[in-house]
């Protein structure tokens, strides 16, 4: 196994162990399966293990293996924050504290605000005394590094990393999302104020393995690297120095032990030109079928109505490359959680975006696509209930 450095020198896995998707047995995790394939992890040199507060049992389970095995102090617990279900400033500690207890533990080593969207969100976070809350936390060291998830473009995720002091940031970044979400531009961005940047999504979801079109296999199948389509979605992250951890959800011995193996091999700088231009090919395979030609560039930005223009032709264009479902998820999380909604929708016509758009798009036509296909009344409700419970 590999390592990276954290902000203060301590050595993090390149590979981490995402718990949001044990293996199930009869709709409950499988304690036994869970237990081995963990235990596999830590034996193979991963130090690092992110789980979240409304990962159904994940917490308990986590906490549970980690302390009937004795390696609670030999490795890093990430977990998570839900800010969007605090109401009152005490909800911060009952939440931080049913979180201890499900994971047996006295301290929590990287601590995340979960999906923290907007600087909105954050100066309301403030308002219920965070702040002051997270002095005293690391201070008496019951939490070690305090950070954030983020899905959202990469404007604003740079603005957010400018807001505090953070330690550490979290962000959904592939092969395929290298110009959309907070993209390379957020992760440059963090490397310069000295943050280790933890990678989710490095094969969206499994997409990336399988649900790849027929020319994107050949590809794959002909290089001669050899490399599994997993590996080289994995091996273009780490090839990058700014990254530090890339998380995935192995839910199968096969797929951790081929993921160990990966990470065992891999350094910054193993690509060359000739593997970035492979990686490329497959791309443009897989967005054979994309319908608006955006690179996600952002010049369109900001809008004056708030649409996130490039998230929005993102996820549009993944429903025609990997299908409906995780496409409409994706632009949920990316327009609708967060306080001001920055749907399609919202659009005003201005045009101002088409004035700096590089490649031409019509944007304010294209946009009225997106939301005819993503707004859909599901989109809606999910919306309303949102606004109803004060959620974002």
């Amino acid at each position: 196994m590999k390592y990276r450095l954290d902000r203060y020198g301590n050595p993090v896995s390149i590979l981490g162990f995402g718990c949001m998707r044990f293996p199930l047995r009869r709709g409950k995790i499988d304690m036994k399966e869970t237990e081995q394939e963990i235990l596999t992890a830590y034996r193979s040199g991963i130090n690092y293990y992110d789980t979240a507060y409304i990962y159904p049992g994940s917490e308990a389970a986590l906490g549970k293996i980690l302390q009937k095995n004795a390696i609670r102090e030999q490795v890093y617990i990430a977990t998570k924050l839900p800010h969007y279900l605090l109401r009152r400033p005490e909800d911060i500690e009952r939440i931080f504290r049913e979180e201890l207890q499900r994971l047996r533990s006295t301290y929590i080593d990287y601590y995340l605000l979960h999906m923290l969207s907007d600087l909105e969100s954050w100066e309301r976070l403030k308002s219920l005394g965070f702040e002051n809350w997270l002095a005293e936390k690391k201070k008496s060291g019951a939490i070690r590094q305090i950070g954030f998830s983020y899905h959202g473009n990469s404007e604003m995720f740079c603005r957010l990393l400018d807001a505090f002091d953070w330690d550490f940031c979290q962000i959904q970044y592939n092969y395929m999302d290298e110009h959309s979400q907070a993209g390379r531009r957020g992760l440059h961005h963090a490397h310069e104020k000295g943050l280790p940047v933890i990678i989710m999504e490095p094969l969206r979801g499994g997409k990336l393995v399988s649900r790849l079109p027929e020319e994107a296999k050949q590809l794959f199948a002909t290089n001669s690297r050899g490399w599994s389509a997993a590996e080289w979605a994995l091996r273009w992250l780490w090839n990058q120095p700014e990254v530090c951890c890339v998380l995935s959800g192995m839910n199968s011995d096969a797929m951790l032990r081929e993921n160990v193996n990966s990470a065992s091999r891999a350094e910054a700088g193993d690509l060359g030109l000739e593997d970035q231009h492979f990686l490329q090919k497959v791309a443009s395979a897989i967005n054979a079928r994309m319908k608006v030609a955006c690179t996600g560039c952002s010049y369109c930005l900001p809008c004056p109505a708030q649409v996130d223009i490039p998230g929005s032709f993102s996820a549009y264009n993944r429903r025609y490359s990997e299908g409906r479902f995780w496409a409409k998820v994706d632009y949920f999380v990316c327009t609708a959680l967060r306080k001001n909604a920055t749907s399609a929708s919202n659009c005003i016509g201005c045009g101002k975006c088409e004035k700096h758009c590089p490649q031409g798009i019509a944007i304010r036509e294209e946009l009225k696509n997106v939301c005819k296909e993503m707004e859909t009344p599901v989109y809606r409700f999910f919306r309303s209930v949102l606004r109803l419970l004060k959620i974002f």
